[in-house]
């Protein structure tokens, strides 16, 4: 039986989910000052200097001599993490911006850690009915179109070890099932991009591209995501082409960066 799908809570707080992605803003791209939290989050200098001042007291983050917030002992991960990330995101915001010009439906970039995906990089559409940013949330890989994108990528035997039965001993029931799994990816492998229908969340179709670093290795997955109900089959070369573009246009910045 798979997880439950990934829908809002009933009740969502505003300042917890701002907290949130604050923590995870300074874990996954370094230091930040509040006028740059401020602008991220959408909310006023004096909202997020709050919200820093609580991550601070609970060790989430730290405030350093320059100022800028970094993150605290609770949150503390390499440098070289946070400066790929980093550069990867800016990289690729320009690019994100451009497909919303161009397609008007939000665009994401995603990294994969293990079985998970990240959201690292998320530009809405100005469409009054429109899927909402997903910059930092994780999903199953699996679950994701950049997820199978990503996953796609890895021999056999490497995706026998990232989904076997040990690794799933206390939650078996999160485990896919490794001969669809199997089938799905060998399809996207085929076509070169991916499409999820309500795999993710109900009512929501998102198409995918891979995203390549200098080197040729597959860093991310490129994708925009709409709402099933304008969703057009017929349209679907059109905005592979147009995500692929946009996918080759971020991978020679890479390049030169």
């Amino acid at each position: 039986m798979e997880e439950p799908l990934k829908n809002p809570p009933p009740y969502a707080i505003a300042s917890v989910d701002n907290a949130l992605r604050a923590a995870q803003m300074l874990q996954f791209e370094g230091p930040m000052t509040v006028t740059e939290v401020a602008q991220r989050l959408g909310v006023a200098n004096s909202t997020a200097h709050r919200l820093l001042a609580m991550l601070v007291y609970r060790d989430f983050a730290a405030q350093g001599p320059d100022r800028a917030y970094r993150v605290g002992p609770v949150l503390e991960l390499a440098a070289d993490s946070q400066s790929t990330v980093s550069r990867l995101r800016a990289a690729a915001l320009p690019h994100l911006r451009r497909l919303v010009d161009l397609l008007d439906e939000s665009a994401n970039l995603t990294v994969r850690t293990g079985d998970s995906v990240r959201f690292i990089a998320s530009v809405e559409s100005s469409q009054a009915l429109r899927v909402g940013s997903r910059e930092g949330m994780v999903f199953p890989a699996h679950r994701t179109t950049a997820g199978l994108l990503l996953l796609a990528d890895l021999t056999a035997e490497e995706l026998d070890a990232l989904y076997s039965a040990e690794r799933y001993e206390d939650r078996a029931h999160q485990r896919p099932d490794m001969t669809e799994l199997r089938a799905d990816l060998a399809r996207v492998a085929r076509n070169g991009f991916a499409v999820n229908q309500g795999r993710s969340e109900r009512g929501l179709v998102a198409i995918g591209v891979p995203v390549h670093g200098p080197d040729a290795t597959l860093v991310a997955g490129l994708s925009i995501s709409m709402p099933s109900i304008r969703y057009d089959k017929t349209r679907l070369p059109h905005l592979v082409a147009t995500l692929k573009n946009a996918a080759a246009a971020l991978e020679r910045c890479l390049a030169t960066d």
